[in-house]
């Protein structure tokens, strides 16, 4: 099928690139849910995760049970990513099963599909605007902007992007950020957002009464903490990169905002199944139904996809994004915090 879809593509193109609404349909054939193929990721995976947490609790040796915590994190990310993917109706899109299920694994993952469906759709549709982007991702201020605004502003703008924050995802991004800041500010809206606190909270209650203080920091602390500061940080540097783009509302286009403002991050066989291929971002933003088993797929056969802007995990990288802090709008990049 892949052949047979590139072979298309390279007869449609007749020695031309597709651009815009034409490069956007032309992903359209790829947008379609393997029904079989989707449930195996998510009941094995889950299955998986389940095992391993089973394992922590259950196997004697310290050093075991701290690698199972680590793994424990590294599924729930998986797990987390396929869980976007069927938020964005791209896995299962018609199964009430499927529907039911993800919103209680978003429950447990701290991200209620109220909030979080609201937010990344936001996200989606705003994606690389200098305004009104900060809704379901980082803020980004315009160096005059932030040269001009209060010292209160400033400091809430930085620490929403410090490192530290990212590292720690779990606590600002996640409990704060997708449940107790959203029922607060609209309670009526987002009780699955309480009831996420809730059960969170019973379970570290349940783990420290029935299996101890050591039980819960390595089933639910370590785990969470480890996913949501990979996740913190693929989110952050997927859309603050060196060569990123962003633009006023004269030079915004969706395509331009997929593949000008969303990196394509470069890691290893491993890590690209454990973060379910959400480093093929610009493909993924360029059209959020294609399912995630498919992301690879369409940019081996679309030749435009091609020469994205390209992140890594690499130390060098990692902190190449961290330092960039403003919008320059003479230069047209990002930069450092500014004297």
């Amino acid at each position: 099928m892949t052949s047979g879809l590139a072979l298309a593509d390279s007869i449609i193109l007749g020695g031309r690139s597709r651009t815009g609404p034409e490069l956007i349909l032309a992903t359209k054939p790829y947008a379609v849910d393997n029904t079989a193929k989707s449930w195996w990721c998510i009941l094995s995976t889950a299955t998986l995760w389940l095992a391993v947490i089973a394992g922590t609790l259950v196997v004697p040796i310290l050093l075991v049970k701290l690698a199972l915590s680590v793994l424990s994190g590294l599924l729930l990310l998986r797990l987390f990513v396929i869980y976007h993917d069927q938020q964005h109706n791209a896995i299962l899109p018609t199964s009430k099963i499927a529907e039911w299920l993800m919103r209680g694994f978003g429950i447990l993952a701290l991200s209620p599909s109220s909030i979080w469906r609201s937010s990344h759709n936001h996200h989606h549709n705003h994606n690389s605007k200098i305004k009104g982007s900060h809704i379901g991702s980082f803020p980004i201020m315009t160096k005059d902007h932030y040269l001009k605004a209060s010292k209160s502003a400033r400091l809430i703008y930085l620490f929403m992007r410090h490192p530290v924050t990212i590292l720690f995802g779990y606590l600002f991004v996640f409990l704060h950020g997708m449940c107790l800041r959203p029922f607060v500010m609209k309670p009526r809206q987002h009780l699955d957002c309480l009831l996420a606190l809730l059960v969170h909270a019973g379970i570290a209650t349940a783990l420290v009464h029935f299996a101890g203080w050591q039980a819960w920091l390595l089933v639910q602390v370590v785990p969470h903490f480890i996913t949501y500061a990979i996740g913190s940080y693929l989110f952050y540097a997927q859309h603050n990169f060196p060569d990123v783009a962003f633009y006023d509302k004269a030079g915004w286009t969706y395509e331009r905002a997929a593949l000008e403002s969303s990196s394509y991050m470069k890691t290893s066989r491993l890590m690209a199944w454990f973060s379910a291929n959400i480093g093929y971002h610009h493909i993924h933003h360029l059209n959020a139904r294609i399912p995630f088993y498919r992301l690879p797929e369409v940019l081996k056969a679309m030749p435009e996809l091609q020469k994205p802007k390209v992140t890594t995990l690499s130390p060098r990288d990692i902190l190449r994004c961290l330092r960039l802090k403003v919008w320059d709008v003479e230069l047209q990049r990002m930069v450092p915090l500014p004297e």
